[in-house]
């Protein structure tokens, strides 16, 4: 298990749907935060929420139509409604209760509640904390990067999955929010202890920058939540001339298209970003004018590169603006919309996919980059942004 933050982990529905907290794709074109062109902001959430209805067509009444049955029966419509998704073969259709649909948009929102822990399962199945976040509610009981986590409100958490242990931290099971206690065991070296701490609402970072001596600044872009953009076009504006870029989306799975479209205008003046359709209408997605359009820029992805990522992806290597260096991306292309569901949970299903500038489909296929990296991929991309430095 690879040593990503803990509140940054997707976990698995009750139907197995992926529900997203910050980096999942399943709400690739943002739909329920208003990025979706078009989306109008101004409505009512019942009035957007009816006209996503009746843009997805039959497919949504039929889940809507479940959940009524169900309410009316007396059963669960939350899980009549899952039942309807799964059997839509939809591959990215999902439900949410009214509470994990508020903590997604808080997290496009870049926001979480939690203690402010990262850490990692051990190959023996021992879960250790990787990092501690300044201010949270972690640090200042003093828990350290290199403790061992052995329990949450008594539960073992050895040899969970990692995403189990995301959902005791976070205290999903009864619906906790800032100020609710949870217990942790830790050890650290041969001392085990207890420490209560009480969950908080904390920010995420989405992007990191790094500046080299030889000139090269690197954009790690970790998530497409709100401010993003903007901020990764701040970066780009006050790093040196003389500089070329690294943007390093491995491992993004993506978040909200309109950000990942803001920061394509980092790099574009202007011009196509990709083409989507919504159930058959055909619609475009532009950059604004007045990127930077010289200074060497190079792409970084794997296999962890998802939706609204690729999408950016695809824009600066159809647009010839940046080389693209690492493994075939992830290949999810699709967009969802969603509806309010008689309970006040919401589903979301496909209705129809975006291309790249240059008209290539992503969902399934995922983009392949103009070079592999083999071993250190962030040192394969140093030595080709150096190349392109040579050629300007």
């Amino acid at each position: 298990m690879s040593g990503r933050d803990l509140f940054c982990q997707p976990r698995r529905g009750r139907a197995g749907a992926v529900l997203a907290f910050v980096f999942v794709g399943v709400l690739v074109a943002g739909a329920a935060t208003g990025s979706l062109p078009g989306h109008d902001e101004k409505k009512s959430e019942a009035e957007q929420a009816g006209s996503a209805a009746l843009t997805a067509g039959g497919r949504h009444d039929e889940v809507s139509r479940a959940a009524a049955e169900a309410m009316a029966d007396g059963t669960s419509p939350l899980q009549a409604a899952e039942r309807a998704v799964s059997r839509s073969g939809d591959r990215w259709g999902a439900v949410y209760s009214h509470r994990e649909y508020e903590e997604f948009q808080e997290a496009l929102d870049g926001q979480y509640t939690g203690v402010g822990l990262c850490a990692r399962r051990e190959r023996d199945g021992r879960i250790e904390v990787t990092k501690v976040r300044a201010g949270s509610p972690a640090a200042a009981s003093g828990i350290r990067a290199g403790d061992r986590l052995r329990s949450i409100d008594a539960e073992k958490v050895d040899g969970l999955p990692v995403t189990e242990v995301v959902s005791l931290l976070r205290g999903d099971a009864e619906g906790a929010h800032a100020g609710t206690a949870v217990t942790l065991g830790l050890q650290r070296g041969t001392r085990a202890w207890s420490a209560t701490l009480h969950r908080a609402r904390l920010s995420t970072d989405p992007v990191t920058v790094r500046r080299s001596a030889d000139h090269v600044t690197v954009i790690r872009v970790a998530a497409f939540t709100k401010g993003v953009g903007d901020e990764v076009r701040t970066v780009v504006r006050h790093s040196p001339p003389a500089s070329g870029i690294i943007l390093d989306l491995r491992g993004n799975s993506g978040g909200l298209v309109t950000e990942a479209v803001t920061t394509a205008s980092a790099f574009l003046d202007g011009g196509l970003v990709a083409t989507y359709d919504v159930d058959g209408e055909q619609r475009a997605l532009h950059a604004d004018a007045g990127g930077d359009t010289t200074r060497p820029l190079v792409a970084l992805v794997d296999g962890g590169t998802m939706s609204a990522a690729e999408l950016l992806t695809g824009a600066l290597q159809d647009r010839g603006r940046a080389v693209v260096v690492g493994s075939r991306t992830f290949g999810k292309g699709s967009v969802q919309m969603p509806s309010r569901l008689p309970d006040g949970s919401v589903a979301e299903l496909t209705v129809g996919h975006y291309r790249t500038p240059g008209g290539h489909g992503v969902d399934g296929r995922g983009i392949t980059p103009d070079l592999d990296a083999d071993g250190d991929a962030l040192q394969r991309a140093r030595t080709v942004l150096a190349g392109l430095g040579d050629s300007s």
